[in-house]
């Protein structure tokens, strides 16, 4: 299913896939904002939407939590998928800025967490412009541990298995 929301562009999956996630979200939890992990315009522009926003933006609703564009990516970077955990965390390395977030307690969304690569650098990049407190939530995490190989990894990744 997140294989289809991400890549087939079926956005109609993000209200249940949000229901999901908002089932997880401790009820006791205080945050000032929600912050989804953004896409390069060129990325966005090309699926047509930014996932991690659709979920977030539903996400606010139902918990009454505003949603803040705070991050900003800030070059295109290339496509996370069959990098070494070494090579994604050099591609994200300086690829987010943020703002407008001093002293604030943030609700980070991304669809998929693989390496945590790019949740870590967004938190850098939300606490290096002040924020007291990152907590990630992602509606799936991949383990990479089942996957014998690169190019194993990119096939199903890439939908040809």
């Amino acid at each position: 299913m997140v294989h289809l929301y991400k890549y087939s562009r079926i956005k109609t999956l993000s209200r249940p896939l949000a229901e999901l996630m908002t089932r997880v979200l401790p009820l006791e939890e205080q945050f000032d904002a929600i912050v989804p992990v953004p896409l390069h315009w060129m990325r966005r522009w090309q699926r047509g939407f930014n996932q991690s926003a659709l979920l977030a933006q539903i996400l606010s609703r139902r918990r009454g939590i505003p949603m803040r564009n705070a991050l900003r990516r800030t070059h295109s970077t290339r496509t996370q998928a069959g990098l070494s955990n070494h090579a994604r965390r050099e591609n994200v390395a300086r690829a987010f800025r943020a703002r407008g977030v001093d002293g604030q307690r943030l609700l980070l969304i991304d669809d998929v967490m693989t390496t945590g690569s790019t949740a870590a650098a967004c938190a850098r990049a939300l606490k290096r412009a002040g924020a007291r407190r990152v907590t990630l939530l992602t509606l799936a995490r991949a383990d990479r541990r089942l996957f014998t190989s690169r190019e194993e990894t990119r096939e199903i990744i890439g939908g040809r298995n």
